[in-house]
Parts: C-alpha cells; structure tokens; sequence
C-alpha cells in the first residue's frame, strides 16, 4: 500500500508525553507498517543536539521492539529544532523542514497550544497541513467554541484531530460491532427493554505528579466531560450508514446535542466527593487536600458522578449515569447495560428476578452477559450464570492509533469541533451548581469504595 510522505512535528518533544507514550507509539506503527514514508521532527525550548534527540528517539522506540526499515529511515533522519512555537518567525523557519504533507503534533500545555495556533494564522501553512490536539479543548462552551473558530481559519475541520486515546479505533469498533450485528441485541437496544446505563472509570492512582493540571480540572472535567461522554455517544448514537468519519461523527453529534442533565435539574443529577487519607495495597495516600501542590480552597472533587438523559425517541427516560473517581478500591472501566425485568415469570419458577446485565469492559476489551437459566437440581429453580468473551486487542496501543489516524488524516475517531463544544454544554450547569456549593463535596477514604451512602452504580452482583 502506497502512503503519502509526512513530516511530523512534535511541538513538545521533549516533554513527557511525546518520549512516554507518542514516540513508542510512533516506533509501533511503522514496525507494523514499514511501507510509511515519516520524518519526525522534535521541537521543544530545550537547547538539544540531532544526536541527543536520536538517543531519546531510539530509546522510546527500544520500549516496544521498534525495528525495519521505516524506523531506521525515522532514526537515520530525525532532527530536532529549538523553537518558540508562539512566535510567527520561528514557526515560519520550523516549517522548512517539511517534506510532504505537514502534520502538527500539539504535545504542549492547552495555554500554550492557544498561542501557537493563533501565531499559526500568520504563517501561510500548506493546504494539506493536519493539526493534532490533545484535550482540554478549551476550558469551557465558549472558550472551545473561540478554539474552534481559531483552528478553522488554518485549515479545514476535517484536517483537526481532537485526540482521545481513551477510545482507540479496536475498543470503537468492538462495541459497534457487537452491538450492530447481533440481532440479540440492536433490537433490544432502547427504552422499551433496558433500565439504565452506567459508565464507569475508577482509578486506583492518585494524582501521580499532576497536581498543576486536576486541581484546576477535577473529576469531573478530566474524565467525564471529555472521555466518558464519548463513550456515551458510542453506545447510544443510532446507526451510522457507514463508519466513515462524516456517518460516524454525525451519528455521535446528534446523540450530544440531546444530552442533558437527568430532570433538568443540574444540582440533583450529580454528586461529587474527594479523598481522605488511606491506603491502596501497600501504598499509602494523604489527604487530597494535603497532596503537594494542591489547594485546598479549590474544593476540587476527586470522584464525581452525574445522571443524564438522552432526548430522543430511543433513549426517553434511561438514566445515563456517568462515574470517575481516583484513590479508590477497585478499578472499573466498564460500560454496564441493564436490561428491564422479564415482564412475567410463569407461576412455579423461583428466582429470575435479576435483571439481564450486559458488562463491556475496557483496556483490556472484554464483555460479560448475565442470564437467569434453569440450574442444577430442582428445575423450578432460576440461577445466575454469566456468560464471557473476549474482544479482540487491536494491533496498535492506543496512541499507536491516534498515530496512524493522523497519519492517514482519517478523522473518523478523533473528536469534531461541534462535539467538543456539546460536551462542555452538558456539564457547564453541572459545573455551575458544583461552583455555588448546591451540592455538597462529599469525603470519602482513599482505598475506599467511596462516601458512605453511595450506590455503587452498575456493580457486580
């Protein structure tokens, strides 16, 4: 397969990021792909020579096994430029080094992303150019509606990718395959048969260094303003025509734009709380108003967890609730379905009283469906059996996915400027009632399972 040249530019090289977790995902994917044609250019403020940034390159690229010839062509060529991405001159220089198709790798602070893309406006980039963001994508509806109108003047929507390495393109596609070719399920895919859905991401980590970033953030915007909300509009989005990235897109969007809080009432539909000093295993937590770097005065949450509803003919009257938290028990990335009670049970069979409950879970992707079936014994008897598969992994890590989409400019997993401004919708009265104290910041101990008189939605049986 014949691929189109591309130099990326990683603005932000030397940070965290790129040698973490984009840099192994680079070495990944042309591993797998050797037919790519990529020169990789770090820039960052740091004063680094071409060989200095080769060693950081080859050892990212070490953590994955990276090797043929594509990546020996990256290495061999790689080059590093000490730049200030907010300048116009220094942009203007950095984009010589193009060969091919431009693609522009956003591994920086959301402030600083700002101010280069408006220094962006002034340089002339090429037709062909692709933007890459990581989120926050702004800090509120208008803020990434101002991001939004910013970005459109330099290059076309369809050449932005919003990454979300939360929903990478194999966890996207087992649930769509799942849900769209079983007839078992599509048909039972509404109001009509299921009670609730609930999508949970508990963490068992704490802060791990990012006290600057979440104090400002909390749960409720790290994880469920931008990741969870995705995930939602997977689930309840209503079948794409194709899954190219307009159908798939469009069909997220209308699920977005009918989301609300539950009731229309942004105080009561969620509950936040924050941990208290505790243990994880061997691992010892202080207060989260203690944590280096944090304060207090902030009153930021640590666990959050808000119900809402979709309005539309298919989804009228399931709660939706959405829950993330840190420091806690156990950890729980899954999306759990909860089927309605049968709506009658022949007179002599005991039992069956359980709902029929679908568990999807992520990273790793598995998934789980528990029935009431006739058990051993008495025959009158119901018991609970649960049925187990598991999905396929995918060929790339995460972010090897979000590579590849950017590299073959395929937007269809990325998230489009209208969407990011809907998700910021939803939770902005949420937000507001949290920041007027109409609810209260619960406490709960790190280790915990959470606050005391919590439910804890969509938990095994």
């Amino acid at each position: 397969m014949t691929r189109p040249a591309t130099t990326l530019f990683l603005l932000g090289g030397g940070g965290d990021l790129s040698s973490r977790l984009l840099l192994p995902a680079l070495g990944q994917l042309l591993t797998a792909q050797p037919e790519r044609q990529v020169k990789l250019v770090g820039v960052g403020v740091e004063t680094l020579t071409d060989a200095a940034w080769r060693d950081i390159v080859t050892s990212s690229f070490a953590t994955v096994q990276a090797s043929g010839s594509a990546v020996e062509s990256v290495l061999s060529q790689t080059i590093f430029r000490t730049a200030d991405v907010t300048d116009v001159g220094g942009l203007r220089e950095l984009l010589t080094e193009t060969e091919g198709t431009p693609a522009l790798y956003f591994a920086l602070p959301p402030a600083v992303t700002v101010k280069a893309c408006a220094a962006l406006e002034h340089v002339g980039l090429p037709d062909s150019t692709v933007l890459a963001l990581e989120k926050p994508f702004g800090t509120d509806a208008d803020s990434a509606a101002a991001l939004n109108h910013q970005l459109t003047k330099l290059v076309p929507e369809n050449q932005i990718h919003r990454v979300d390495h939360f929903l990478g393109r194999s966890t996207v596609f087992n649930l769509l395959g799942l849900r769209f070719s079983n007839r078992i399920f599509e048909p039972l895919w509404n109001s009509e048969h299921i009670e609730r859905v609930d999508i949970v991401y508990d963490e068992q980590l704490g802060l791990e260094g990012r006290a600057g970033y979440y104090d400002k953030a909390g749960a409720l915007v790290d994880m469920i303003q931008s990741h969870l909300l995705q995930v939602l509009a997977i689930v309840a989005m209503e079948p794409p025509s194709t899954l190219d990235a307009a159908d798939l897109r469009d069909a997220k969007g209308l699920v977005l734009r009918a989301t609300r809080p539950w009731q229309g009432d942004p105080a009561a539909s969620g509950r936040r709380a924050r941990y208290t000093a505790g243990s994880i295993g061997d691992r010892s937590y202080p207060a989260y108003a203690e944590e280096e770097g944090i304060d207090p005065a902030n009153r930021t949450e640590t666990l959050a967890e808000v119900t809402l509803q979709v309005d539309n003919w298919r989804w009228a009257g399931v709660p939706f609730t959405l829950r993330s938290g840190k420091a806690l028990r156990d950890r729980r990335r899954e999306i759990v379905v909860t089927f309605k009670p049968a709506k009658w049970v022949p007179t002599g069979l005991s039992g069956g009283a359980d709902r029929t409950v679908l568990r999807l879970f992520l990273a790793p992707d598995k998934m789980s469906l528990s029935l009431n079936i006739n058990g051993a014994g008495d025959p009158h008897d119901l018991e609970r059996v649960t049925f187990d598969a598991e999905f396929s992994p995918g060929q790339f890590s995460a972010y090897g996915e979000v590579l590849e989409g950017i590299l073959d400019n395929d937007p269809s997993l990325s998230v489009r400027g209208d969407t990011a401004e809907q998700c910021w919708r939803i939770v902005e009265p949420i937000l507001t009632a949290w920041r007027n104290d109409t609810a209260p910041l619960e406490e709960y101990a790190a280790g915990s399972v959470g606050p005391d008189g919590w439910a804890r939605i969509g938990a095994p049986e």
